[in-house]
């Protein structure tokens, strides 16, 4: 089973892999394959252990409306936003490869889309 995994940690929030999608499946305005959504920015109390008392973070999100792209995945190509995601924080592969990767030191999100 093949799915995505996002390093949101590090995802710059260009929107970039929201607009390829809606181009690879034709979507509508309002409609999403994936979502980029923003968390922050606000400021934890001092008790927390971080870098910076502030949170603000991207994460894009995959929707109902995703498919992996599955006409371009056919073919051997990533899905539209792997591949135009310009922080390269978004990885294509088998769901347990993908598992391999999260390091446990930055924050990560794995997707599997819903099966037809």
């Amino acid at each position: 089973m093949k799915g995505i995994l996002i390093n949101y940690e590090y995802c710059t929030g260009c929107h970039s892999c929201e607009v390829a999608c809606r181009n690879e499946l034709g979507l509508s305005k309002g409609e999403y394959g994936i979502k980029l959504t923003e968390v922050g920015p606000y400021e934890y109390s001092t008790d927390i252990k971080a870098d910076t008392p502030y949170e603000w973070v991207y994460n894009p999100t995959i929707t109902k409306a995703c498919n992996l792209c599955a006409e371009r995945t056919a073919e051997g190509k990533l899905p539209s936003c792997v591949q135009a995601c310009q922080a390269w924080v978004m990885y294509y592969d088998d769901i347990e490869e993908l598992a391999k990767k999260m390091d446990g030191k930055t924050r990560w999100a794995l997707y599997s889309p819903l099966q037809a």
